[in-house]
């Protein structure tokens, strides 16, 4: 410790960083935000951190302005001593690392299989001894290494790593939203008149510049300095920020050099890596050489060191001082002169980004070199380098083809990277331009729907849909959709792109209302899809979700996608929505067994981002056939990953299952917290993506707790439009059927249950005739009450929908007792307690319970529910359920997006829980524990 870096009056901060390398010593991981002004003594605390660290191992990296539209070059300086740790990695992941760095041939990884690869990597380095991770001027981090670092940060748990991220204020951009933050602001007076008396001054010259500093401890420093060499400068009080009265004393020092040092300053101002051989190269174009950074150096404003003797600045108010005060000239000038010394293929990106930094007008040469930057870096998943170098790219070209192809790649890049208003933007300006081309503007309208999508607008992102597949049949998005031809008046265009636009706007139209959603199908119908085409099969899919009659049976999502794998491949995105598709025809078994199989694609795949679009199907098929403890483990891991990845829409989503589940179990506080996070996010015109499964969880917890009223009032709003044709109306009519006839109001359940009975007709599964008969023998009189709950009882699977059995036994049940049927009567309700104790639904199982003793059985009390595996958490039951399958660590590591060091953490934490204590005996009790 005797290296530590002296703080005056940080006592605080410097605090908080001793409790967070503590904890990595423990094996424990953390992260924290540091933010501030320019001085406020950012790196100091860092530079504290690194010193107290003691045996920890350090990575340590800076984010540099001029590199901040090169993919992963921030990434590549932080992890840079790691990379020895590479071969530890799984090998998708490895693969994706050395892809973004340029060590491999691979290409296109998901960018959170990077991030993901990041953990992997922290983890391995910090092996036993723990880890510290400090990354300064993180506001000049380019977007994908800053989304790679926050991706790991975010899922750390038992590593022993430590991440320290250091930010300006109001220069750049390092949005962490929920991420843990701590704001360094000025010293408090006695603190910043200690670091100010470090230099003797007159009274009235320190009073002013303790009232001038405002506690900047880098002012503190250098004013008196200034004034020291200049005694006579004026410094008006409050005149300047404070920023820019530094930059302007870091100026009068640079003043004070030799020209030619100057310039060698002004050349490394410019190109601020630190590539001493190139700085040098270009330098001596202009007349400068190696012996002209003596006197910079003996003026304190550059250092040079580090394993490659890079040169830096010894603050970024010194380059920003010697950049933005230089004449234009000379800044135009110094990045010619880098254009031309970084002529060798690995510093192709930089050539580029010198090259448009030298342009006064349209060139070309730029143009075509920043085009090409933009394709390396979306090979390398950097889409905001993509973006920013094409955007460049179109204001350097002069010809409107190119500009509009250019404005079209940057669109569709920034998309990638979730920044909406700008692809937006990007993709208006590229249509303006695109002329007549259909195909070229079909896209456009497509990047502007998704990004409209995304920020919760789904009108205008619907209306986008049906405009770009207009544009490609010719047919008018306003027409009125009939039995005629609405999609295909002209024609021309290639229908397979209309047909992805118009599934995608099945997705927008579902938020919006049942009209809205049939007038998207019967543009679909219309298309003239070749037969051949993958699909085509989707579609003769799809058309029939809201078929009601008929007597033909239902297209198979089985023999569908047997029939789309015979003529190619179909996009994830259509067969996602034909997922939901499927559970909304009642198909639940194939829709399970179908998001199975894209979850496992994409956790093979590493595709975090698109793993909870696939996990909600998943969840879904789980309550529906009441496995609520696979359902609280997939919905937890699914939630997380949303956060993790800015997915809104998922997390009221996710959110909203989990008061469903909460509701089964009558936890009515966490039910309403997790409601209340999926209805918030409503646009105008739409509901929130979280609002049906809320409204149901609400009612179904009212209808447990006995507050019949209420729940009928939640379930008739779902039976109203925008909602009524959401799998949520559908399969919660029941619960509503239920309501109405306990509060005396069965007539309120009619048309609902004629709705429901219509769709059950036309899906033809056993369980749905079930709940029909269930409803028939709550509205019947007593013989065709007792008809129909048996008939149902016949009908339902008692193994695989649990829940839905036991509550039609408990209703017959119920029945059978007030008919004085004692005897019959508890045969059933012993078999609704069995299932509601098992799964833990209080309310259900108090009510079953309560029933039994009407008849006479002696009351056991309340029965511990879901075996061994209740009492785990769903992060340890995920765990230890693929542990038990025999896969190691880092197999599970990878599937999960954890650390294998989080992964045995809670095995650690599961063995005592389930009474085990090695892998072995998981195996053994894996049937026992119903794992």
């Amino acid at each position: 410790m005797s290296g530590l870096v002296e703080l005056c009056g940080r006592e605080a901060e410097a605090g908080a960083i001793a409790a967070l390398l503590a904890g990595a010593r423990r094996g424990e991981s953390a992260l924290l935000v540091l933010r501030g002004e320019p001085g406020i003594g950012k790196t100091a605390l860092l530079d504290h951190a690194v010193a107290a660290a003691g045996d920890l191992r350090l990575l340590r990296g800076t984010g540099v302005e001029s590199e901040a539209e090169l993919p992963f070059s921030g990434l590549e300086m932080v992890l840079r001593p790691a990379l020895g740790c590479l071969p530890a990695l799984p090998a998708p992941q490895r693969a994706a690392l050395e892809a973004a760095f340029g060590l491999g041939s691979g290409s296109g990884a998901d960018p959170m299989l990077v991030g993901l690869a990041v953990l992997s990597l922290l983890a391995e380095h910090a092996d036993k001894d723990g880890l510290l991770c400090v990354v300064d001027d993180a506001q000049w981090l380019d977007r994908a290494s800053r989304d790679a670092l926050l991706f790991a940060a975010r899922r750390l748990r038992a590593e022993g790593v430590v991440m320290l991220f250091a930010a300006r204020d109001g220069e750049g951009s390092f949005p962490a939203p929920g991420l843990p933050e701590l704001r360094v602001s000025g010293l408090r007076p006695e603190a910043a008149a200690a670091l100010l008396d470090r230099h003797p001054l007159p009274p009235a010259l320190r009073f002013r510049l303790l009232a001038e500093a405002q506690g900047n401890p880098l002012a503190l420093l250098e004013l008196p300095v200034a004034l020291g060499a200049e005694p006579t400068a004026a410094f008006a009080p409050g005149a300047l920020p404070m920023t820019s009265r530094l930059q302007l004393t870091f100026h009068g020092q640079v003043s004070r050099i030799p020209e030619a040092s100057q310039t060698l300053l002004l050349v490394a101002a410019a190109d601020d890596g630190g590539d001493l051989a190139a700085i040098l190269r270009a330098a001596a174009s202009l007349g400068a050489g190696v012996e002209d950074l003596l006197p910079a150096e003996r003026a304190g404003l550059i250092v040079r060191g580090g394993p490659e003797d890079a040169l830096r600045f010894r603050h970024p108010l010194i380059r920003a001082a010697v950049y933005q005060r230089a004449p234009l000239a000379h800044r135009l000038a110094v990045h010619r002169a880098l254009a031309a010394a970084l002529d060798g293929p690995e510093h192709a990106d930089r050539r580029a980004w010198h090259l448009a930094a030298a342009a006064t007008g349209p060139d070309e040469e730029a143009a075509t070199a920043l085009e090409h930057a933009a394709v390396r870096a979306r090979e390398r998943s950097g889409y905001e380098a993509a973006a920013a170098a094409c955007e460049r790219a179109a204001r350097l070209s002069a010809d409107p083809e190119a500009r509009a192809r250019l404005e079209a790649m940057a669109a569709e890049a920034a998309l990638e990277t979730g920044d909406l208003e700008r692809a937006g933007d990007l993709a208006r300006r590229a249509g303006a331009r695109a002329g007549g081309v259909p195909a070229v503007r079909a896209r456009l309208a497509q990047v502007q729907a998704l990004a409209e999508f995304w920020k919760g607008s789904y009108p205008a992102a619907h209306q986008r849909l049906l405009d770009g597949a207009a544009l490609i049949t010719g047919a008018d998005p306003a027409a009125p959709t009939g039995g005629a031809d609405p999609a295909v008046s002209t024609g021309g265009g290639d229908p397979a792109q209309a047909a992805e636009l118009l599934i995608q706007a099945l997705h927008t139209a579902w938020y919006l209302g049942e009209r809205q959603l049939a007038a998207t199908l019967d543009r679909l119908s219309a298309l003239p899809l070749a037969d051949t085409d993958p699909l085509a099969p989707i579609s003769r899919f799809l058309v029939h979700l809201l078929n009601t009659g008929g007597s033909q049976p239902p297209p198979s999502l089985g023999e569908t996608l047997d029939t789309v794998r015979r003529r190619g491949e179909a996009p994830d995105q259509a067969l996602m929505i034909l997922c939901g598709a499927a559970l909304a025809r009642g198909q639940d078994a194939d829709a399970y067994l179908l998001a199975n199989t894209l979850a496992a694609g994409h956790r093979a795949r590493g595709s975090a981002g698109r793993l909870p679009t696939v996990l909600f199907f998943t969840v879904e098929g789980e309550v529906f056939t009441g496995r609520h403890l696979d359902a609280l483990t997939t919905a937890t891991e699914a939630l997380g990953l949303a956060r993790d990845t800015g997915q809104q829409q998922w997390v009221s989503q996710f959110s909203s299952v989990l008061a469903y589940l909460d509701a089964a179990r009558g936890d009515e506080d966490a039910c309403g917290r997790h409601a209340e996070a999926g209805l918030a996010g409503a646009a105008a015109g739409a509901i929130s993506p979280g609002a049906p499964w809320a409204h149901w969880s609400l009612g179904l917890l009212d209808l447990g707790l006995g507050r019949a009223e209420a729940a009928l009032s939640r379930f008739e709003r779902l039976a109203r439009e925008p909602m009524r044709h959401h799998i949520c109306a559908t399969r919660s009519t029941p619960d509503l059927v239920e309501s109405a006839v306990r509060v005396g109001a069965p007539e309120r359940a009619a048309e609902p249950l004629a709705r429901f009975e219509r769709w059950a007709e036309s899906v033809r599964q056993p369980w749905a005739d079930a709940l029909v008969l269930r409803c028939r023998g709550l509205l019947g009189a007593d013989e065709q009450a007792e008809q129909s709950y048996a008939a149902a009882l016949k009908l339902h699977d008692q193994d695989s929908r649990p829940v839905e059995y036991a509550r039609t036994a408990l209703l017959y049940g119920e029945w059978l007792r007030r008919a004085r049927r004692k005897a019959e009567a508890r045969g059933l309700l012993n078999g609704a307690l069995e299932v509601f104790d098992r799964l833990g639904m209080a309310p259900w199982a108090e009510r079953a319970r309560g029933e039994l003793t009407a008849t006479g059985a002696q009351d056991q009390g309340a029965r511990a529910g879901g075996g061994a595996a209740a009492v785990l958490t769903p992060q340890e039951l995920q765990i230890v359920r693929l542990a038990a399958q025999g896969l190691s660590n880092r197999d599970i590591a990878a599937q999960l997006f954890l650390s294998h060091r989080t992964v045995g953490f809670h095995l650690y934490k599961a063995y005592p829980k389930l009474g085990v204590a090695s892998r072995g005996e998981l195996k053994d009790l894996a049937v026992t524990l119903g794992l």
